[in-house]
């Protein structure tokens, strides 16, 4: 082989090892539009998609990406042309660059160290803590019957203490719609109802009814007790996300606080000053 046609092939070689992790790259993120010689890539799509109005957002995915690429193209005409006119070297448009830069930061930085930091294992422990604070209810399981007037009630009761089914009285007897279950209601707390009625039903015996009616704005119940039980805590399934919030929302004030560390905040505006620290005090106290 001459000097040259090696040379030639070493160039080659040189020349397709530089091109492949580009075209890697392009095949990643290909180029799918062009405006002029701005090139519109897969990415830059994307991210046109994510920041949709609301309303597009519910469009089908082939027509949200329609409704993105087009508004793409109408930021790389104008742009273009904002360029030609140097508004980029505009002082109120370099300041804007600048705090959307520096919000861009924060966020990825918040993502890095906060949204992707967050552990299984700490969200376990802090359900733990969480539940370990807690004080669960005591709920009751109840059926009831509901009538009108309270001779109505007492009659029903007379009729109970000769025996009758309860389950059976109500489906007779009851004008509240649960009648077809026999009054059931399930179990619930004192907070689900109304004082009279709770108040009546939580003093019971288990198996036992009330021995006068109980007058509500409803009616007049006679209410029948199966039984009492401390109301089970939410898994930490049921939880996850609320909890997976307060681990993230630790992390982020640490991060703050040790940045807060590192730099001084002066607020020179005395009234401005005043309502940033009840700010932060209203925040630190939740």
């Amino acid at each position: 082989m001459s000097k040259y046609k090696l040379l030639a092939a070493v160039a080659l070689v040189a020349l397709m090892a530089g091109k492949a992790p580009v075209s890697a790259q392009d095949a990643a993120d290909p180029v799918i539009a062009k405006v002029g010689d701005a090139e519109i890539v897969k990415s830059e799509l994307d991210l046109a998609v994510t920041g949709l109005d609301p309303q597009l957002a519910q469009l089908p995915d082939d027509q949200k990406r329609a409704a993105a690429l087009s508004g793409l193209i109408d930021v790389k005409l104008l742009a273009k042309d904002a360029d030609k006119e140097g508004l980029q070297n505009d002082e109120a448009f370099k300041k804007r660059i600048a705090y959307l830069t520096d919000r861009e930061l924060h966020n990825a930085f918040f993502k890095k160290h906060v949204v992707d930091a967050v552990t299984a294992e700490e969200v376990k422990a802090r359900y733990d803590v969480e539940i370990a604070k807690v004080t669960p209810p005591e709920e009751v399981k109840a059926r009831h019957i509901l009538v009108k007037t309270e001779d109505e009630a007492k009659a029903i009761i007379k009729e109970l203490d000769g025996g009758k089914d309860f389950a059976e009285l109500a489906k007779e007897k009851s004008t509240d719609p649960n009648k077809a279950d026999g009054g059931d209601l399930g179990y619930f707390t004192k907070e689900r109802m109304v004082p009279e009625f709770s108040e009546a039903a939580f003093k019971l015996e288990k198996g036992k009814y009330t021995e006068t009616p109980v007058k509500s704005q409803f009616g007049y119940h006679v209410i029948l007790l199966e039984d009492k039980r401390t109301q089970a805590p939410p898994t930490l399934e049921q939880v996850e996300p609320q909890v997976k919030q307060l681990v993230m929302r630790d992390k982020y004030v640490a991060l703050l606080e040790a940045a807060k560390k590192e730099s001084t905040v002066d607020i020179t505006d005395p009234a401005l000053k005043k309502a940033y620290d009840d700010a932060n005090k209203a925040e630190q106290a939740n």
